[in-house]
């Protein structure tokens, strides 16, 4: 029978290679290897070769549905092949279809329980679909079967440390160092458990054993350098991290860390040395500004960047990237006036400058320096007239003091030099609207639509407009759901329809969108207002004045009216 087979395959290298299909040879190299493994003393079918080799060429070129197709022919040619069936459970994996796969696993498993391919796929799928049980019951089975299944000890004691079982987890590690005793994760991860049991000394002696093994490692280093301060030896960590700068002087967090390290233990010059060395590296290693970022950009390590921010800008005090850094560092930590003075330094030919821009002009306004931010625009227009972004921000600033005209100039200028900026357009059509030039803000949004039918903010203010004008009410209607279904969660716009339905005498309709406007925005004054008109026009007058009385906590002017209504309600 092995003669046979032997003679069927150099048949089909002699077809292959005489037919000029050269890219097939290494695969049909490759099957004669697969099928020895699981080939019985039968004869396989000839086309189980052909399919098998076609899926596997399909796979390398990423034509995964016609892999399957192929792989499933094969298996039809080879019912009970374990070997086919695992290969189409990998290819659904790998593809992502993890119950396709995990099905095919069941059913080879159902025959051939100890398949130890099938059972350490079945144990990852499990894991993925977070049936942790499961996952380590197969993974005891595959250690059990086979003891020098290292990645298995490691998937296992991986689970039994997510779900905090340190015990357990530290006997599965001690198992695979037993079985592989050269191997430093075993050791790295006993290390680990030691530390979080508190075990100082065996974590010590663990974090020495992986190093030991791979001098090269730099996290285990780390790992020790860390342990170290917890037990307050100082020398250790200084020595720890000068190793780490012996072995490579450009590592940027080794720097980083032992000059914090310096600086709380206040030894200031050694700290600013190192920080000043990172600022004038940092001109020409994009690397050291991004390692910074990457490492102490976030609220809890604010204080350190801040440190070791300023220290580098000793270093380069012209650097653009820098001062942006620590203008950013600085408005998290809710202190503008400094953020302002680092984003002011930034250059105008940085690649940051604008940013740096919108960021002072925002904490201006934040702080109501609106003047402020107003005469910083105009100096930057000064310097660069044409872009269109500044000049929208101008413009928004301007309405914001009811300089309507000033805005409107502002925004014209933008628009002349991008005649269909969307956003350029809407702004100077809330600014008609708030000068009282309603025919002109409904031409601006009326153009936004025609330049983007899908701006939900310019097809909601258009429909609303005319719900408040009480005009064109069904083309408001289409307007408003246009909107809606861009952004359908969106409070403000289930208000303008509902206040559409209400113009229309729609109130059951009204009342629908209203409820759920005020469930999706609860504080609104005007929302709830619009609630309260509904539930008055539906005669519920206690309704109406819970709303009411709602809305005039939240409302901070035009009041009158709303009193009036509130007054006339409760004879108050």
């Amino acid at each position: 029978m092995k003669s046979k087979l032997l003679n069927l395959i150099i048949a089909i290298m002699v077809i292959i290679v005489f037919s000029g299909c050269f890219p097939y040879k290494r695969a049909a190299r490759s099957l004669d290897k697969s099928f020895d493994e699981t080939a019985s003393d039968s004869l396989l079918p000839e086309s189980r070769y052909y399919y098998y080799t076609e899926a596997q060429l399909q796979r390398k070129k990423g034509n995964y549905d016609k892999a399957i197709t192929y792989l499933n022919k094969a298996i039809e040619t080879d019912p009970e092949s374990a070997y086919l069936r695992l290969e189409l459970a990998i290819l659904y994996h790998h593809i992502k279809e993890n119950q396709s796969a995990l099905s095919i696993i069941e059913k080879i498993l159902e025959k051939e329980p100890d398949n130890l391919k099938a059972l350490i796929m079945y144990g990852r799928l499990k894991q993925e679909f977070n049936q942790f049980d499961d996952a380590r019951a197969v993974y005891e089975k595959i250690i059990a079967m086979d003891p020098k299944q290292e990645n298995i000890y490691l998937l296992l004691g991986g689970l039994y440390m997510q779900e905090g079982k340190l015990s357990r987890a530290l006997k599965i590690y001690n198992q695979f160092v037993q079985n592989f005793p050269e191997s430093y994760v075993g050791h790295f991860f006993i290390a680990k458990i030691f530390k979080e049991q508190n075990n100082t000394a065996g974590a010590e002696k663990e974090f020495q054993k992986t190093l030991e093994i791979n001098p090269d490692l730099e996290e285990p280093r780390y790992e020790l350098i860390n342990l170290y301060k917890t037990m307050g030896k100082e020398k250790k960590v200084i020595q720890l991290y000068r190793e780490l700068l012996k072995k490579d002087s450009k590592n940027i967090r080794a720097a980083m860390e032992l000059g914090s390290y310096y600086h709380d233990r206040g030894m200031t010059a050694s700290a600013e040395k190192i920080f000043k060395d990172l600022g004038e590296r940092s001109i020409t290693e994009q690397e050291v500004i991004r390692k910074v970022v990457k490492r102490y950009l976030n609220p809890k390590q604010y204080d350190a960047a801040v440190i070791i921010l300023e220290g580098m800008l000793k270093g380069a005090p012209d650097s653009s990237d820098l001062h942006y850094i620590t203008g950013i560092v600085f408005d998290g930590k809710k202190d503008r006036d400094k953020a302002i003075t680092h984003f002011k330094k930034v250059a105008t030919d940085s690649s940051f400058y604008k940013e740096a821009v919108v960021h002072i002009a925002f904490l201006y306004h934040g702080q109501k320096k609106i003047k402020e931010a107003i005469h910083f625009l105009k100096d930057v227009i000064k310097k660069i007239p044409d872009d269109p972004e500044i000049l929208l921000y101008l413009g928004s600033f301007y309405e914001d003091t009811g300089e309507f005209e000033k805005a409107e100039n502002v925004l014209k200028q933008g628009l002349k030099i991008d005649s269909e900026n969307t956003k350029l357009r809407f702004r100077l059509g809330v600014v008609y609207d708030k000068w009282g030039k309603k025919k002109a803000s409904i031409e601006e949004m009326k153009t936004v639509v025609s330049l983007d039918e899908n701006d939900a903010n310019a097809l909601n203010y258009l429909g609303y407009t005319y719900a408040e004008l009480g005009e064109n009410l069904d083309e408001a209607e289409r307007l408003i759901k246009a909107a809606l279904k861009q952004k359908p969660d969106d409070g403000y716009i289930t208000d303008s329809l509902g206040w559409v339905y209400f113009k229309k005498g729609l109130l059951t309709k009204a009342l629908k969108y209203l409820e759920k406007a005020v469930s999706l925005v609860p504080d609104d004054p005007i929302i709830l207002e619009h609630l309260g008109d509904t539930y008055l026009k539906t005669s519920d007058k206690k309704k109406a004045l819970q709303f009411y009385r709602r809305s005039l906590l939240k409302k901070e002017k035009d009041r009158d009216d709303l009193e009036k209504k509130i007054r006339e309600l409760s004879g108050k």
